[in-house]
């Protein structure tokens, strides 16, 4: 496939998305201007409720790129982790591996974690869902207790005090009054043995309300050693004092049973792509973890300029994983955050800011043992690692003209890690991490609200113990600080029919931290390249076609991303590029929706470009196009059955692969296959 052939239907789609934006920045004087939202005749979003265009209108004060996905968006897809709720966010990477364990990297955040999960803030209503140094796993939350998902891509993750290269996603969990119904009832069921039942139970009682959620899943996996059982259980109780002032208690619990298969060469995650090996199936390799938190919150407003957000939290994990030994952790984590969102006027002009600070304490206990079977054998590691994380943040705009703002803001961060052996003493260490990232921006935003942004915005990212920690080695293994500058400049917004988003960026990196593969199951090293550069486009189109098909709406759905991640003149690998991350990625859908209630969405997902497997550039994990079709009818009112078939063509394609120095000199057994055809089917009843 030629460069040109593959880069002609992004360049449509970049056409497509500049021109309305440009073309609408400056409207002639005679031509009438018309909103979506005063258009009372409409069709309504459906993925669009109240709750969430309101986070949508909040998230719009950012100058820079982010999104909001709203939980009906997934509803009626098998959607089990951010490879599914996120598929429709351009510039984010989430592949699957097994199970809910994927990769996720935004804008090449992370780019060569092969497992877990750094990068990006990950947080749940706006606190951290991480240890305390920042290392995080996806398999704790569940998606379908979740609002609605917020994105702040890049470096736009200043309202949560981050500092990291990706940004953050934080998922706001429902509660009695933003749940779309009282009563929600959810069964699924389909390939590899997938069975999965949802619960949620949501009242309101003057000024009380309350919500409870519960799922259970249950999956033989489409591998060898991917099977899985979970439970999850959320409650959010609440009490209101009036006008967006309200105390929240949320607690969250989960119990993971995933067994772990093992990475495949590229021939046999090709060819035979349910197998595993011998190793893995003998040592019965297995993530499993319990999951314990709670969240006391609170939304005040002092007056009409005033709102503070804060909480004080606390969870704690315990991990059995036997994989090349018996990883057994236990952890806890606890912290506290608040944030005063300030609306009024500065020198005579509009302004608003928000300030706060976040602070997170952990301690984990980290043992290995010899892996007999899936249990533990002979103690080979002892340790524990105390963590601790403050972010300090502000950011104000002031608005110089009627549509144009200035931004300006930044945070101080301080990070601190200490590490006891207590198997060997000379191993202790500890360290202390400062840092300052500044922030500056402009936005201009039109009449009906489309708007124009550029920022620049420094990122670092102090090392995990993941890092800091290698075995064989003494001590602390040297890794430093990870150290960015990220120029961005994009365009938003809405016009009729279209609604559009593109970003484009390039961060230039001191010190970015990847990893690769030193052995067959054993888990990455890590080290520091001297410069790199990540660069690129995401952009993303929404387009109400202006026609029927059979009395039924249609919606084209599409995204597209470059990304030119590159080392930038290394002592080894010189010019070559960063693997993992494909150059050109598309993603469509096209929803075709009826007045009865019936829907139907083809859709494509495109990898038009095959990333390199190594630094040294001499392996490719093939480029491939995998189709998918998700339909249902709304039956009732409130009863909905709907289907999710994926990979029709039962393509063999490699979703994702951990990175290597040199293929001709390393292991490839690095690959992990796509799923085959599937189909899952569900029945939801909302009332």
């Amino acid at each position: 496939m030629s460069l040109n052939t593959a880069a002609a239907p992004c360049a449509l789609l970049l056409a497509a998305v500049a021109s309305p934006a440009f073309a609408y920045a400056a409207p002639a004087e005679t031509d009438p201007v018309v909103l979506d939202s005063v258009i009372v005749t409409g069709r309504r979003n459906p993925e669009d409720p109240a709750v969430v265009a309101d986070a949508r209108a909040l998230l719009s004060r950012t100058p820079g790129a982010v999104a909001v996905v709203s939980s009906e968006s997934y509803e009626n897809r098998f959607a089990q982790g951010f490879s599914d709720t996120l598929r429709n966010v351009p510039g984010v990477l989430a592949q699957k591996r097994f199970g809910e364990e994927s990769r996720l990297s935004i804008r090449g955040s992370g780019i060569a974690q092969s497992f877990h999960q750094r990068g990006v803030l990950f947080a749940q209503d706006g606190v951290p869902f991480a240890d305390a140094d920042g290392f995080s796993d996806f398999q704790g939350i569940d998606a379908l207790s979740a609002r609605y998902i917020e994105v702040y891509k890049g470096a736009n993750t200043l309202r949560f005090g981050g500092a990291q290269l990706g940004g953050a996603i934080n998922l706001a969990t429902t509660n009695g009054r933003t749940a779309a119904f009282e009563n929600l009832y959810q069964l699924e069921g389909g390939s590899f043995g997938a069975v999965r039942g949802h619960v949620e139970l949501s009242r309101q009682y003057d000024d009380w309300d309350g919500f409870v959620a519960v799922t259970g899943l249950k999956s033989d996996g489409y591998r060898q050693q991917s099977d899985q059982s979970q439970g999850r259980l959320t409650l959010n109780l609440g009490r209101s004092f009036g006008q967006d002032r309200e105390v929240r208690l949320i607690f969250q619990a989960a119990d993971i049973q995933q067994s772990v298969p093992s990475a495949l060469s590229l021939k046999d995650a090709l060819e035979n792509p349910r197998l595993t090996s011998a190793s893995s199936i003998t040592n019965d390799n297995a993530r499993d973890q319990t999951l314990k938190r709670v969240t006391l919150q609170t939304r005040w407003r002092f007056n009409e300029s005033t709102l503070f957000e804060g909480a004080i939290w606390g969870w704690e994990k315990s991990l059995y994983h036997p994989i090349f030994q018996v990883v057994d952790q236990e952890s806890q984590t606890r912290g506290a955050f608040g944030r005063i969102d300030w609306n009024g006027s500065a020198w005579g002009l509009k302004a608003d800011a928000f300030y706060g600070f976040s602070y997170r304490d952990g301690d984990l206990d980290a043992l290995r043992y010899v892996n007999v079977r899936g249990y533990r054998g002979d103690l080979t590691a002892n340790g524990r690692q105390q963590a601790t994380a403050l972010d300090v943040f502000a950011e104000g705009r002031l608005w110089v003209q009627d549509h144009l703002a200035v931004v300006a803001g930044g945070s101080y961060g301080r990070a601190t890690r200490d590490y006891q052996d207590r198997l060997n003493g000379a191993n202790d260490a500890d360290r202390t991490y400062d840092w300052f990232s500044p922030r500056l921006g402009l936005l201009w935003q039109a009449d009906d609200g489309a708007q124009v942004y550029a920022n620049v915005t420094r990122s670092v990212e102090p090392p995990t113990y993941g890092a800091l920690v290698q075995a064989p080695l003494t001590g602390f293994t040297p890794v430093k600080v990870q150290d960015a500058w990220t120029g961005e400049i994009g365009a938003r917004g809405r016009r009729g029919p279209l609604a559009w988003d593109i970003a484009a960026y390039r961060s230039a990196i001191k010190g970015e931290m990847l990893n690769f593969i030193t052995g067959p199951d054993i888990p990455a090293a890590t080290f520091n390249a001297d410069q790199t550069i990540h660069q690129g486009i995401e952009a993303g189109l929404d387009w109400r076609l202006p026609f029927e098909l059979a009395d039924g709406g249609l919606l084209l759905r599409q995204t597209y991303a470059w990304s030119d991640f590159r080392f930038d003149g290394d002592a080894r690998w010189g010019d070559n590029r960063l693997p993992v991350v494909p150059e050109h990625a598309y993603r469509a859908e096209l929803t075709w929706r009826h007045p009865s209630g019936v829907f139907l969405t083809p859709s494509i997902e495109w990898r038009i470009s095959a990333p390199y497997v190594d630094y040294a550039n001499t392996l490719k994990s093939p480029d491939y196009a995998v189709f998918g079709l998700n339909a249902g009818w709304e039956v009732a009112r409130g009863l909905t059955i709907f289907a999710d078939a994926r990979n029709l063509t039962d393509k063999r394609y490699v979703g994702e692969f951990s990175a290597i120095t040199d293929a001709r000199l390393a292991s490839t057994a690095v690959f992990y296959p796509g799923e085959g055809r599937a189909l899952f089917v569900g029945l939801r009843m909302a009332y």
